[in-house]
């Protein structure tokens, strides 16, 4: 090699071949080789960029280095310097467009995301559409246009649209961010048609800057709200406006959503979040505890995390839960404590009925019917299929009798009710995306 330009070049070229061209362009495209003395080589980052790269991509950037110049060398990332600027005229932040109370939004920045192997990716994409773009780059988000991220329920979603949201303030304060529920966005069309006031609505919707919806599956199975949508999408798209969307599911395995939309939410880049691994689990039950400022013991932090396994707002709970036990009985933290405080999460103790109502509540969203359709004499295609996966998801996670189940049915009988979880089964065997359906609507179900 010739230059310490050449061999920063070679260790890019595989570092890009090690973790793709998305990792690659948002984390280490923008780093800066300062020096190379021939033992140690220095790297300028943001700051924030910093953080992650040694948490997370660190034994990436070193395996690169040696395998290009053959030795073990010393890499020490340093932050870059600021740019003395005078202080900005303070403007209050606009939040009215924003669906979320101010302090779960306030609350829920990337620096309070806890990064780990289940939810990196998704993190890198938020992060990559929300930071101030470079006015000499060839403009990289417009190829993650629209964001789609999604995952199960209590896994960070809406925690990292609320970051998404906090990042461009910053640089930003002016611009217009609609922030709603994909629930909400439902409710709105309904009052806009009923109102006859759709043109506020088109006003509003397809003239902001940014637009993200949370739990965009909850347009699925409404036609006037798709309709609606999909002109927003196209309005937005066709500006360069960014759109992120946030699922509890891929966007292929949405029932009855329209072609159309299913095929714009996947023109840009998809993300999925995974449920975390045990290390990520600790990560998270420790920074909420710094946050209330509670010291666990390892032994407490570790049973939590075995226990715990696929909800993060469940293992925030806990934490919660603990931190009460403390304050208003003075307990002890020990793995009884412990065990005390998680027992409501790992156990679901709410009245029968409570739970075949969520159950019904789940699947008539999820397949864009009525509650009052699932437990009629309604048999249109549907509104069937929506009540066999009701009564199959009940007869799998209650334990009621088949007279009884038929009683929160309409009072059908036990043949129907044979049939339909026989029905069901079948068709799950046949087809992988009903059982993720019908898992989503389980998971869901199960939320406290």
């Amino acid at each position: 090699m010739n230059s310490m330009e050449e061999m920063w070049t070679l260790v890019c070229t595989k570092i890009n071949e090690n973790v793709g061209q998305v990792i690659y362009d948002i984390w280490f495209k923008p780093l800066r080789l300062i020096s190379f003395d021939g033992t140690a080589v220095e790297i300028e980052a943001s700051e924030f960029m910093k953080k992650v790269i040694e948490q997370q991509f660190f034994s990436t950037l070193k395996d690169a280095f040696k395998s290009v110049i053959g030795f073990d060398v010393e890499v020490r990332i340093v932050s870059e310097k600021p740019v003395p600027k005078e202080a900005p005229v303070q403007k209050p932040v606009q939040r009215a467009e924003v669906g979320m109370d101010s302090v779960s939004l306030e609350e829920n920045t990337f620096d309070t995301f806890v990064v780990g192997n289940s939810n990196k990716f998704a993190y890198a994409a938020a992060h990559s559409v929300a930071v101030k773009p470079d006015p000499n780059a060839d403009k990289p988000a417009e190829r993650y246009n629209p964001l789609f991220i999604y995952g199960d329920s209590g896994l960070g979603k809406t925690h990292l649209l609320c970051a998404i949201c906090n990042e461009i303030k910053t640089w930003n304060p002016d611009v217009k961010i609609i922030f709603t529920r994909g629930e909400d966005f439902v409710n709105t069309i309904i009052t806009g048609i009923n109102t006859n006031n759709m043109n506020a609505i088109h006003e509003k919707y397809r003239n902001c800057d940014i637009l993200l919806v949370d739990d965009i599956q909850f347009i699925a199975g409404k036609p006037s709200t798709q309709e609606e949508f999909f002109h927003t999408f196209d309005a937005l798209a066709s500006e360069g406006k960014q759109i992120v969307l946030t699922s509890d599911r891929a966007a292929k395995d949405i029932e009855v959503l329209d072609e159309r939309l299913r095929t714009r939410f996947e023109w840009g880049l998809i993300a999925d979040i995974q449920a975390p691994d045990l290390e990520t689990r600790m990560a998270i039950i420790q920074r909420k505890a710094n946050v209330l400022g509670i010291a666990l013991p390892d032994d407490v932090v570790q049973f939590v995390a075995e226990n715990v396994k696929t909800n993060i707002r469940q293992l925030e709970g806990a934490v919660k839960k603990i931190n009460a036990l403390v304050t208003l009985e003075g307990s002890a933290i020990n793995v009884a404590m412990a065990q005390r405080a998680i027992k409501d999460i790992i156990n679901d103790s709410r009245p029968v009925s409570v739970v075949v109502d969520k159950i019904i509540n789940e699947t008539s969203r999820t397949f864009g019917v009525t509650q009052s359709d699932i437990i009629s004499k309604k048999k249109d295609a549907k509104t069937a299929k929506a009540r066999q996966v009701a009564i199959y998801i009940v007869r799998e996670i209650t334990d009621l009798t088949q007279k009884q189940i038929s009683e929160f049915f309409g009072g059908r009988d036990r043949t129907t009710i044979l049939y339909s979880v026989d029905s069901v089964s079948e068709d799950i065997k046949r087809d992988s995306s009903l059982k993720k359906t019908i898992d989503n609507i389980i998971k869901n179900a199960r939320e406290q």
